[in-house]
């Protein structure tokens, strides 16, 4: 699976770029990924305002990047607006058993993501409660980075334990990395420059999906 991610500074970017997503999918199934980062844990904060996004009126399942301190304290306005996925960082969480069970209770998963000086062996803590792990390969963030080849080795890591296990890939990917972390084990891919960089970001978004297919 390809998740298109929207990585912005106000709501008009976001606006505009969940309607071109929203082009990707004419039946209305597609995901889209939300990179809501706050200026403390990340160098930079982008648009992240629960209620404006449910004034988007998009039929797109939601997957919420919550790259902030403290996402125990935002969680709840998020899936209350319709998140069916929550992806929190193993730096910034406190309380697992809370950010698990409270998505749960909104019908919504939860994501254990990790950020590139992270050892991926600190997640096996979790392997009890979280299925769906995120391999940042990339600083969180900012945009248009550079993909990690550290990230190959995560990959493996988690797909070698988990083997059922649901691996996203985030950052700087595009289609040399993508079929990188697809041989290495990830089941999604999450692209922002790749895809809305493009001159046509539908096709962007078509080749990028048809690296599954290979």
């Amino acid at each position: 699976m390809v998740i298109p991610s929207i990585n912005c500074p106000d709501l008009q970017c976001a606006q505009e770029r969940i309607r071109i997503s929203e082009r990707f999918f004419p039946f209305g199934k597609g995901w889209v990924h939300l990179d809501v980062a706050d200026g403390k844990f990340t160098f930079n904060k982008t648009w992240g305002e629960p209620e404006e996004w449910r004034r988007l009126q998009t039929r797109l399942n939601l997957e919420v990047h919550l790259m902030g301190e403290e996402p125990e304290h935002v969680i709840d306005r998020w899936l209350k607006v319709g998140a069916k996925r929550i992806v929190v960082h193993l730096e910034t969480m406190n309380d697992e058993d809370f950010i698990v069970s409270l998505s749960r209770e909104y019908g919504a998963s939860a994501m254990l993501a990790i950020s590139p000086e992270t050892p991926v062996e600190a997640l096996r803590l979790y392997f009890g409660k979280f299925s769906e792990f995120q391999i940042l390969a990339v600083q969180p963030g900012l945009p248009g980075q550079s993909f990690l080849p550290i990230s190959l080795d995560k990959i493996h890591f988690l797909r070698e334990f988990l083997p059922n296990a649901t691996i996203e890939v985030d950052g700087g990917v595009n289609l040399e990395t993508g079929a990188r972390c697809l041989n290495s084990g990830a089941n999604i891919l999450v692209s922002a420059s790749y895809i809305f960089g493009s001159e046509n970001p539908a096709q962007a978004y078509n080749t990028l999906s048809a690296l599954e297919q290979q």
